[in-house]
């Protein structure tokens, strides 16, 4: 398994290197963002470590990149800082996972063993899809270009049909994934909410439309 590991600190990132060599990784070394990006767009690595404090583009920066990159590289985020919001910033920025310096080296080894258990699928943390982006983490839409207001359970909705774009979903499936053991029981509140999402839409315009399957449920559909 290859990885790359970005990290500044020179006796820091020897550590680690000589650690993840004896564990038989092939590890590259860079000590800048901008280098992280470049090498990442040029070779496949099966993950990526990513130190938060960066010269140049910070770790934040670098991992947006590379997910704009199409480089999907699980990426395993290394911080001295302790505060919730940079690691809900390093997340929502694409990484897969963080951890807090100082740490155990076994445990960072055993986190980028479960990373690369995951693969390099695409893992974008909006969805976007033609005219339509569909933002989770800040829970925000945009449909040609304007803003669209959605309440808790109308995103959730669009965000699971987003999610599996050209597939049919069935009305069982979005009552189980929308909504909780609190389900309000109506047999057609799955109808009511599609018909909600497609008011606040708008025309398809050709692009993005919620499809009813006669029989099956419903399918965002793009075109």
């Amino acid at each position: 398994m290859r990885v790359l590991l970005a990290e500044d600190e020179p006796k820091a990132a020897g550590a680690v290197a000589r650690g993840m060599r004896h564990e038989g990784y092939a590890v590259d070394v860079v000590g800048r963002g901008d280098d992280a990006v470049r090498q990442a767009r040029v070779y496949e690595y099966d993950a990526v470590v990513l130190d938060v404090m960066l010269p140049g583009l910070d770790g934040f920066a670098v991992c947006r990149a590379l997910r704009e990159a199409d480089v999907w590289a699980p990426v395993l985020m290394l911080t001295a800082r302790d505060q919730i919001d940079d690691r809900i910033r390093g997340l929502d920025a694409g990484a897969d996972d963080y951890l807090v310096k100082p740490f155990a080296f076994g445990e960072l080894v055993a986190r980028l063993r479960a990373l690369i258990r995951r693969g390099t699928s695409p893992r974008p943390a909006a969805i976007a899809l033609g005219e339509l982006t569909i933002d989770p983490a800040t829970r925000t839409v945009v449909w040609n270009g304007e803003p669209v207001r959605l309440t808790p359970r109308e995103f959730a909705l669009l965000e699971f049909l987003g999610r599996r774009a050209g597939e049919v979903v069935s009305r069982a499936q979005l009552r189980e994934h929308v909504w909780d053991e609190h389900f309000p029981g109506e047999s057609n509140i799955v109808d009511v909410y599609v018909a909600r999402l497609r008011g606040k839409l708008g025309p398809a315009n050709g692009q993005a439309e919620i499809r009813t399957v006669r029989g099956a449920g419903y399918m965002l559909q793009m075109t």
